[in-house]
């Protein structure tokens, strides 16, 4: 072998080294940059932890409301519906009380139109009866 082989020989085996302590140092520091990034996620997780506890509490706590606000709501209903009958039960109870006088009273004046009527037309007529009976 020349001196100019041995010389390339040396460089390949050299770089080849070189490429080897980079990859091992590649490996290294990818290891320990899933080490770190295993911590963060430990970390982060940690830290979340209580804050979904917390968002399940309000969650509950808000559905909760939401079932009292939906019971308060049908109890008004209900009672606001109570009051409509019992307010139409009155005025029907009302109108009914205060339609059968007015009905007695609307017949009474008719009886009474009725009798002047009657008396009217006796007086127009005995009236000219009497005349007819003049007239010669």
């Amino acid at each position: 072998m020349t001196e100019r082989s041995e010389l390339f020989l040396g460089i390949i085996a050299a770089a080849t080294l070189v490429i080897a302590l980079v990859q091992i140092g590649l490996i290294v520091a990818a290891g320990l940059l899933a080490r770190r990034l295993g911590r963060l996620a430990n970390q982060i997780e940690t830290d979340i932890k209580p804050i979904f506890a917390q968002l399940n509490a309000i969650g509950r706590d808000a559905s909760r409301a939401t079932a009292l606000a939906a019971a308060q709501v049908e109890r008004a209903d209900k009672i606001f519906a109570d009051v409509a009958v019992r307010i139409e039960q009155g005025l029907n109870a009302v109108q009914s009380s205060l339609g059968v006088p007015a009905r007695e009273g609307r017949a009474l004046f008719s009886a009474l139109r009725a009798v002047l009527e009657a008396l009217r037309a006796r007086g127009t007529r005995s009236r000219t009866e009497d005349e007819d009976a003049l007239f010669i």
